[in-house]
């Protein structure tokens, strides 16, 4: 137990002990080596309590004081991993799951000596990550390296020299992200298998995410939030500098576009899985049916569509993430995710009162079908009026401000805050039925401004309970609202008396008040459904990645820099022709122009939309660019000079 703690404090990086321990002198190989002796001794003696305090020391060793440098210091750490090994696969009846438990601990501590490569790593991850279900000892190993690799992620940046060790490669995340969807889909499935009261149980233990899910939420943190707050260096200005940040985030891109398909390809998998079990519930006969599917959408935020898709559709609305490649690239994916969230959150509203209400009354939709068919996928929407309906979407200022003081408030003490919702004409503001101080002047002043200065709306103080003042400023706390004209407002409070021996709590509560930007009072909802306010936030990305596609690629530099010359009637009216190599070049005998001789100035020409780039050599190898007689006309009346007269020589 003192070794564990030790490891604990070693752990952070801020602590004295962690110097102390990392420059200590490295073990001596025979030292390990006789560590060595006694766990086979104990091994071959069953002494559980022996095999559990050396693998506590390996642990520690294999952290602070051995470094495999030499032969013999390898052939020694073989030994090791050999006997860590054969504890691992022991059978369960051989082995206790604490010992266990302490074997995968031992085998993190050392990895990078017990597997010094790269290949060697891969290896053995690829080994928990593939046959981890059919062995509990594997099973276990994968979740300690995977917890200790999501935790180190989360501390370096991206580039770092660590990264490249904690950010697996792209086929062990491909073995990282199977073994999610499957855990998604069988957590869902159980909605609809387990028995009543196990279905309880299970819905006490989400959303518990495991360690596969924490390793790609971290993999997905640490990419995402590194390419939304890098930054060039603004201390260094030169080419090698700006080289090196547009290759970092051009990798960081390309990175997060591989992780993100992935990601929607396994959010597909699962959501048609929730959509399979959402109808069999609608369709079966049991009686909790209602609980279940109530429950349904608590079980599926533990899944990783509450856990990846709601962050990465949020970071992927973000400036630096909305790239043509982007969009072109997810497009497809984020179509058919939107299809499957809105079918599935219709089928889960047909079951809600509201839905009920909407279908039985005179202007709702046509009677609701009491079954639905497994494979009915597209929902008609002359029998179904949306799975938006009787739904009010919560606007940000909805549920509103909550300013308040400490309770009960102390002497001297002080108190002043503003609140500002940004487009709001006016503001509504309503109190606690507890406030109160203990004296009339120690109150709460309102203004309708940013600050003190602003115009002076009311003020506010005392108690009707017998205490202090025994009165109040003016009629009092207000039972009902009080208007506030503009977008912000502040608060002031002050309490300037002490507080007597004889004055309770009650009498120096304080203020609460809520701020609206809107006149009702009413408490407002927790917010959608949560797969409607995925449904919505998919389609809101959808929508974004169509205005990209639809924009197509952004102007370049070099395209701004020519604009004139690109809108240059003169230039339109040349005939051009690709090269052998790409390059576009004046043609040697252009065709008639299809464009009329006479110039119209006030008409607006097209023109290549193609980066002009001009040929290689000099300017007196470009061949002659003829242009059209109307054309030459009006050169000539412009400059002034008159077409040369050849005139015959005098012999």
């Amino acid at each position: 137990m003192c070794i564990h703690q030790l490891n604990l404090l070693a752990a952070s990086n801020n602590l004295p002990i962690t110097n102390f321990l990392g420059k200590q002198h490295p073990i001596e190989a025979h030292h390990l080596s006789s560590i060595c002796d006694i766990m086979e001794k104990a091994m071959v003696n069953g002494d559980t309590c022996i095999i559990r305090c050396i693998l506590v020391v390996f642990q520690v060793v294999f952290k602070f004081f051995f470094s495999p440098q030499t032969e013999r210091n390898r052939d020694i750490v073989r030994r090791s991993g050999l006997l860590l090994w054969q504890l691992l696969m022991a059978p369960r009846d051989q082995i206790c799951s604490e010992i266990q438990k302490e074997v995968c601990l031992a085998i993190s501590s050392g990895l990078n000596i017990l597997y010094p490569g790269e290949a060697e790593i891969n290896n053995l991850l690829k080994l928990v990550l593939t046959e981890g279900e059919r062995n509990s000892g594997l099973s276990q190993l994968r979740d300690v390296i995977l917890t200790n690799l999501a935790e180190q992620l989360q501390n370096n940046r991206f580039g770092s020299e660590d990264d490249d060790h904690y950010r697996l490669n792209d086929e062990l995340l491909h073995y990282i992200l199977k073994i999610v969807v499957r855990e998604s889909c069988v957590l869902i499935t159980k909605c609809q298998t387990v028995s009543k009261d196990d279905f309880q149980r299970l819905l006490s233990t989400v959303p518990a995410a495991s360690s596969c899910l924490r390793y790609l939420m971290a993999v997905q943190n640490h990419l995402l939030s590194n390419t939304i707050l890098i930054k060039p260096d603004e201390n260094d200005d030169s080419d090698s500098s700006l080289q090196g940040e547009t290759l970092k985030v051009q990798e960081l891109k390309t990175s997060i576009l591989s992780l993100a398909t992935q990601i929607l390809t396994g959010c597909d998998e699962v959501l048609e899985m929730l959509q399979q079990v959402t109808t069999a519930l609608i369709n079966s006969d049991i009686s909790d049916r209602e609980q279940r599917l109530k429950g349904l959408e608590q079980i599926t935020k533990a899944t990783m569509l509450g856990h990846l898709l709601p962050v990465l559709l949020t970071s992927l609305m973000h400036p630096n993430l909305q790239t043509l490649t982007m969009a072109d690239a997810l497009m497809p994916q984020l179509v058919q995710l939107v299809l499957y969230t809105s079918q599935t959150a219709l089928l889960l509203k047909t079951q809600s009162p509201v839905f009920s209400e909407l279908n039985s009354s005179p202007t709702g939709a046509s009677e609701q079908k009491g079954k639905l068919l497994p494979d009915e996928r597209m929902l008609e929407e002359k029998e179904e009026p949306g799975f938006l309906t009787g739904l009010k979407i919560p606007a940000p200022w909805a549920a509103g401000k909550t300013v308040e003081t400490v309770h009960p408030v102390r002497d001297n003490y002080k108190f002043k805050e503003t609140v500002h919702i940004p487009g709001a004409r006016c503001l509504y503001l309503r109190f606690d039925n507890r406030c109160s101080s203990q004296y009339d002047y120690d109150k709460l002043v309102i203004y309708a401004g940013p600050n003190t200065n602003s115009r002076k709306v009311a003020e506010y103080g005392g108690n009707t309970l017998g205490y202090g003042s025994r009165s109040v400023l003016g009629t009092g706390w207000p039972k009902d609202l009080v208007k506030v004209e503009g977008d912000t407002v502040t608060f002031s409070f002050e309490m300037r008396s002490g507080r007597e021996h004889n004055t309770p709590d009650k009498a120096m509560w304080g203020f609460a008040c809520t701020v609206r930007a809107q006149e009702s009072s009413e408490d407002v909802s927790g917010g959608l459904p949560f797969l409607v306010d995925l449904a919505l936030g998919l389609s809101v990305l959808a929508c974004s990645m169509l205005r990209i596609l639809y924009n197509g690629p952004e102007i370049t530099k070099d395209e701004e820099t020519c604009q004139e010359l690109l809108r240059s009637k003169l230039l339109q009216r040349c005939q051009w022709q690709v090269e052998a190599n790409g390059v576009i070049s004046p043609a040697l005998t252009p065709s008639p122009s299809p464009l009329p001789l006479t110039i119209d100035e006030d008409r607006e020409f097209t023109y290549p939309s193609d980066v002009l780039v001009p040929p290689v050599g000099h300017y007196f190898d470009l061949p002659r660019i003829r242009l059209p007689p109307g054309i030459m006309i009006k050169l000539r009346e412009i400059s002034g000079r008159a077409r040369p007269q050849f005139r015959p020589s005098i012999k």
